[in-house]
C-alpha cells in the first residue's frame, strides 16, 4: 500500500508541470493581443507630421497654441474749437497726434452755413463806434468768411482763420448775416448765420432800474409797517375804553337794567 502511494505521487510530480505549461499556451493563444494607440501631433503649419507611439498610460506632450493680441489703438477728439480764430488746422493735429477731426463735407461740396455768435458793439480803442461781428466755423472745407450787412452793398471778405471781424455802427434792428465761401460755392443764409443787432442796456440804465426798484420795495415796505401798527394801536384804544367802561358805576347800572 505504501508503495503505492509513493509511485502515485511521483506520477502527479511529472504531469503537473506538462500540465501547467499546457493550460498557460491555451490562455496565450485563447486571449486578444494587446496594442497600442497610435497619436499624431502637427507641430505647426508648413512642418513635418511628428508620428510616435505613446502608451496608453503615458500623458501626451502640451502644445500651446499661438495667441494673436489685438492691436489697440487709443484715437481721441482732437482739441479743435471752431468759435477760436487763428489756431492749428483739425488736419494737421491729427497728422501730428493721430487724433480724431469731426466729421465734414468736403471742398468739392458749399460749405455749410457758419454760426453766428453775436454782435458787440465797441467803446473804447480804434474800434470804438463799431461792432464786433463773432461767428464759429462749419463742419465743412472754407476758403473765406464774408459778412454781410442789410441795407449795405459792401461786404467785408475774411480769412479761413477768422472767426470775428468789424463792421461800422448799426441802427437798431439791422439784419447781419456771415456766409462761409470755398471753390464750389458759398452757404446759404439759415437762422443761425444770421442775427439782428439789439443795442445793449448800459450800465447807467441798468442802476438806475435797480435804484427804482429798491425804492419801490421799500415804501411798500413802509406802507406794511404802518397799517400795522395802526391796527395794533385800535386794538388797544378799544381794550382800554372797554377796561374804563367796566368799571365805571352808571355802566354797571346800565349793564343790570
Amino acid at each position: 500500500m505504501a508503495s503505492l502511494c509513493r509511485n502515485v505521487a511521483v506520477l502527479l510530480f511529472f504531469v503537473s508541470p506538462l500540465m501547467h505549461s499546457h493550460l498557460f499556451a491555451h490562455a496565450s493563444t485563447s486571449s486578444p493581443p494587446i496594442t497600442r494607440k497610435r497619436i499624431t501631433f502637427l507641430i505647426g503649419l508648413g512642418s513635418e507630421t511628428d508620428d510616435t507611439d505613446y502608451d496608453d498610460y503615458s500623458s501626451p506632450p502640451e502644445v500651446v497654441p499661438s495667441v494673436k493680441i489685438p492691436r489697440l489703438y487709443s484715437n481721441f477728439v482732437c482739441q479743435y474749437d471752431p468759435c477760436l480764430e487763428n489756431q492749428e488746422p483739425c488736419d494737421h493735429l491729427k497728422a501730428k497726434t493721430g487724433c480724431l477731426c469731426p466729421g465734414r463735407s468736403g471742398g468739392d461740396k458749399p460749405p455749410h452755413a457758419p454760426r453766428i455768435q453775436a454782435l458787440l458793439p465797441i467803446t473804447e480803442g480804434e474800434n470804438a463806434g463799431k461792432i464786433e461781428v463773432q461767428w464759429c466755423a462749419p463742419q465743412s472745407v472754407v476758403s473765406s468768411y464774408k459778412v454781410i450787412v442789410e441795407g449795405s452793398d459792401n461786404a467785408m471778405e475774411f480769412g479761413d482763420a477768422f472767426r470775428r471781424g468789424f463792421v461800422g455802427s448799426l441802427e437798431v434792428g439791422t439784419k447781419v448775416c456771415v456766409e462761409a465761401m470755398n471753390n464750389a460755392g458759398h452757404s446759404s443764409p439759415s437762422d443761425f448765420s444770421c442775427k439782428r443787432f439789439e443795442r445793449p442796456e448800459s450800465s447807467d440804465h441798468k442802476l438806475m432800474a435797480g435804484v427804482i426798484g429798491g425804492g419801490v420795495a421799500f415804501i411798500l415796505l413802509l406802507v406794511i409797517v404802518a397799517v400795522v401798527l395802526c391796527r395794533r394801536q385800535m386794538c388797544q384804544k378799544a381794550r382800554r375804553e372797554s377796561v374804563i367802561g367796566l368799571g365805571n358805576p352808571s355802566y354797571k347800572a346800565e349793564r343790570a337794567s
